[in-house]
C-alpha cells in the first residue's frame, strides 16, 4: 500500500544531518523519574457547525492517532483539557465521546490517561448544588470509562462560590466520591478570565491556604494538583507544602524546564498543553533525565522555551490556534482549521514566527513539507 504514512506509524529513522528534533514515534516506555502527561488538542473535522454540537465536527481517526504518537513517544495523555478546547468549541456531548474514546485507545495500548472532569454542561446561572451535581455527572463518566480524573477548574463555581467553604464543601463532596486519586486543576485568569477569584479568594497565599485545606481533608483520595498561574516560585512554594504523596504537576509553559528538573527539596511533575507540539523532544529531555541527571535535561529542554512563550503569549488562552497549526505542519492532520473558527485567533505574523521557531528546535518530520504548508497559509491570505 502506497501513499502518506499515518501520524500514528513509526516513522523512518533520522538522515544525516536533520535537525536535533527529528525523531520517529517508536514506542517507546513512560519516563521512570517524573510522571508526565501531554494536553492533546483536537483536531476538528469538516463537518459543518461546531464540537459543541455533538461529536460531527471532530476529526476521530486524527485525533486519536495524534493520541497514539504521545503515547508512542512515552508520554501520558491528559484528555478533555483547556487544550482540547473545553469551554471553548468542546462542549460537554463532544468531550465525553471524547474520553470514551481515548480511554478505549488507553486501553488497547496501555497508555497512560486521565481526563478532564468539569462543570461545563452548566450554560446559565447556577446554584453550588448544580454546580455539584454538574461536577458528579462528568467524574462518573470519567470513572465508568476506565480513566482517573482531572477536576476541572470551574467557571460555574467560579460564578457561584461566595467564600473559601463553598469551595471546601464542593471539593469535599467530590473527593469523598471519586474511586480513585483524582488531580486537582488551578488554572489562572490568563488562561481564562472567567477563573479569577478562584479557591474563594484573589490573594493567592489566601487562595492556596484553601486549596491546601480541601487537600488536607482527603489526602488519599488526591493524587496531585495541576497548577497553571504562570508563577515558578508560587508553585515552588505550593509543593513544598503538600502532603506527603500528592504530587505538584506544572502546568506552567513559561518555566517547565526549572520546576520539572526541581531544586534540593523536589520537582514537578508535568501535565502541560505544550508538550503537544514538543512531544519528541519532551521525550528526549526525559530520556536524559532517567539516564544522565538535570543538566543533559535541561540541555534539550531548554532551548524549547522560546517556543512555549511565543505560543503562550498573550493572550494566553488563544495557545492552542499555535498548538493545532504546528500538528498541521508536522503532518499530525490535513487541515489547519478549528471548532469555533479559533484557527483565526492568532495573526499571520505569529504563526510564521512560530514555524520558523518550531523549524529551527527541528520538529517536523519533514521539513520540506511544513515550509509548503507555511507557504500555501501565506499565499491563501495574501501575504
Amino acid at each position: 500500500m502506497t501513499g502518506a504514512r499515518p501520524a500514528s506509524e513509526p516513522r523512518p529513522a533520522p538522515e544525516p544531518g536533520r535537525p536535533r528534533g527529528y525523531h520517529p514515534a517508536l514506542p517507546a516506555p513512560p519516563p521512570r523519574s517524573r510522571r508526565v502527561f501531554a494536553a492533546a488538542h483536537i483536531v476538528a473535522g469538516r463537518a459543518p457547525g461546531s464540537a459543541a454540537t455533538g461529536s460531527a465536527a471532530v476529526d476521530w481517526d486524527a485525533t486519536l492517532a495524534f493520541r497514539r504518537h504521545l503515547w508512542a513517544h512515552g508520554l501520558g495523555v491528559a484528555e478533555a483539557m483547556d487544550t482540547a478546547q473545553r469551554g471553548a468549541g468542546l462542549g460537554w456531548p463532544a468531550a465525553a465521546e471524547l474520553i470514551r474514546r481515548t480511554a478505549a485507545e488507553s486501553a488497547a495500548t496501555g497508555g497512560a490517561l486521565v481526563c478532564g472532569a468539569g462543570t461545563d454542561q452548566l450554560t446559565g446561572p447556577a446554584t453550588l448544588s448544580d454546580v455539584l451535581a454538574a461536577y458528579e455527572e462528568q467524574l462518573a463518566h470519567v470513572e465508568r470509562c476506565g480513566s482517573r480524573a482531572v477536576l476541572l477548574a470551574s467557571r460555574a463555581l467560579a460564578a457561584t462560590a461566595r467564600s473559601p467553604e463553598d469551595y471546601q464543601q464542593v471539593y469535599g463532596e467530590l473527593l469523598r466520591q471519586a474511586a480513585s486519586p483524582v488531580i486537582l486543576h488551578w488554572l489562572g485568569p490568563a488562561f481564562d478570565p472567567a477563573l479569577g477569584g478562584y479557591w474563594g479568594s484573589d490573594d493567592r497565599e489566601t487562595a492556596t491556604d484553601t486549596l491546601l485545606a480541601v487537600i488536607a481533608a482527603r489526602p488519599h483520595q488526591v493524587d496531585g494538583v495541576k497548577i497553571s498561574l504562570l508563577d515558578a516560585a508560587h508553585e515552588i512554594a505550593l509543593r513544598r507544602r503538600l502532603p506527603p504523596g500528592v504530587r505538584c504537576y506544572t502546568g506552567d509553559d513559561f518555566h517547565y524546564p526549572e520546576l520539572i528538573a526541581g531544586d534540593a527539596h523536589g520537582h514537578s511533575d508535568a501535565l502541560l498543553g505544550v508538550f503537544d507540539p514538543l512531544a519528541p523532544l519532551a521525550a528526549e529531555a526525559l530520556r536524559a533525565l532517567d539516564d544522565r541527571g538535570t543538566a543533559a535535561f535541561r540541555a534539550v529542554l531548554d532551548p524549547t522555551v522560546e517556543l512555549a512563550r511565543h505560543l503562550f503569549a498573550p493572550p494566553t488562552r488563544h495557545y492552542k490556534t499555535g498548538v493545532v497549526f504546528l500538528a498541521w505542519l508536522a503532518g499530525h492532520q490535513r487541515h489547519f482549521t478549528m471548532a469555533d473558527g479559533l484557527h483565526t485567533a492568532r495573526p499571520l505574523a505569529h504563526l510564521a514566527r512560530a514555524h520558523e521557531l518550531a523549524a529551527r528546535l527541528g520538529l517536523f518530520p519533514d521539513p520540506e513539507s511544513a515550509g509548503a504548508r507555511m507557504a500555501s497559509l501565506l499565499t491563501r491570505d495574501g501575504a
